[in-house]
């Protein structure tokens, strides 16, 4: 029978997809489609010390083999998730949960994390300094190989928690940023974010996105994000999560095969929100077509 276990941080998934980031709400959204604990588990939505509107609209913009989005991490602010969000996903879900979380400085991502450290569902920090975008903090953190650590040694200071640091891939040096992150205590990295993209009206002559600039997703990014998860996964000892164009069971094996411990889904969840359930009872037939008994000996095979 194939294994599909992985361990991420110390903590055992059943299998190694999870939800991305943005992608999966607060979960209980998906619930209502199919039973969600079939996952390796999922990271919700990105959470902010203070509410947040998110940008103005129009947010979303199609493009070939993928899309543009900059909804500007829109959501209730942490206290209200861990008042109202998790309690609710608590009636549907009964693993661990990975809490992505953002801010504007160090001081914001120090508060939400030691909030969230607090709650027993929470099992892993997904530290956010990656996002296109919002205006100030966000990607500012991830450009930087000392910023990005400052964030992960600030937060590691107040968790008890696993936490993985995800990464921009709008950078020159992607290794830099994640050893420093490495040296700073991070338990993990997590990569790609979005592309920094945009896309014109051609009959307004104006940019589609009223931020005029959003994070680009989808099936066009998958060849880089393969190549940064490989280049970081050889450059650091601690455990990388993939991500970024993934829609397929083959796309996770070739993720693991890069490096990746666990990969996440993304952008696909918006264009059939049962594609992670799809991937999930696919990767036993993809696992026996290609002679792979158990998931963990492939994580980092492509030499």
């Amino acid at each position: 029978m194939a294994e599909m276990k992985v361990d991420l941080c110390g903590i055992e998934l059943d299998n190694p997809v999870i939800a991305a980031s943005g992608t999966f709400g607060y979960g209980y959204e998906f619930a209502q489609l199919y039973d969600i604990n079939i996952l390796g588990t999922f990271s919700f939505k990105g959470t902010t010390k203070d509410a947040r509107f998110g940008n103005p609209t129009p947010r979303i913009a199609e493009c070939p083999a993928g899309m543009l989005n900059a909804v500007g991490l829109q959501n209730p602010g942490v206290d209200r998730v861990i008042s109202e969000e998790l309690p609710r996903l608590a009636e549907c879900f009964d693993k661990k949960v990975m809490a992505n979380v953002s801010g504007f400085c160090v001081d914001d991502y120090v508060y939400t994390c030691a909030r969230l450290d607090e709650c027993e569902q929470v099992g892993w920090l997904e530290v956010n300094v990656s996002c296109p975008n919002v205006h100030g903090g966000g990607m500012s953190f991830g450009t930087s190989a000392k910023s990005a650590a400052e964030v992960a040694a600030a937060v590691k200071a107040v968790a008890s928690k696993p936490v993985i640091v995800k990464l921009s891939p709008n950078v020159t040096d992607i290794v830099s940023i994640a050893r420093a992150c490495e040296d700073a205590g991070a338990d993990g990295i997590s990569l790609i974010n979005t592309l920094l993209g945009m896309r014109i009206d051609l009959a307004k002559r104006r940019p589609v996105l009223a931020n005029k600039t959003g994070g680009f997703s989808g099936g066009a990014i998958f060849p880089v994000a393969v190549r940064m998860v490989y280049q970081v996964a050889n450059a650091v000892k601690i455990p990388v999560v993939g991500m970024g164009g993934v829609s397929t069971a083959e796309d996770v094996v070739e993720m693991m095969l890069a490096g990746a411990s666990a990969v996440e889904v993304g952008a696909a969840n918006l264009v059939d929100p049962f594609a992670c359930k799809q991937i999930i009872e696919d990767l036993p037939g993809v696992m026996k077509k290609y002679n792979i008994n158990s998931l963990k000996e492939i994580i980092g095979g492509c030499r």
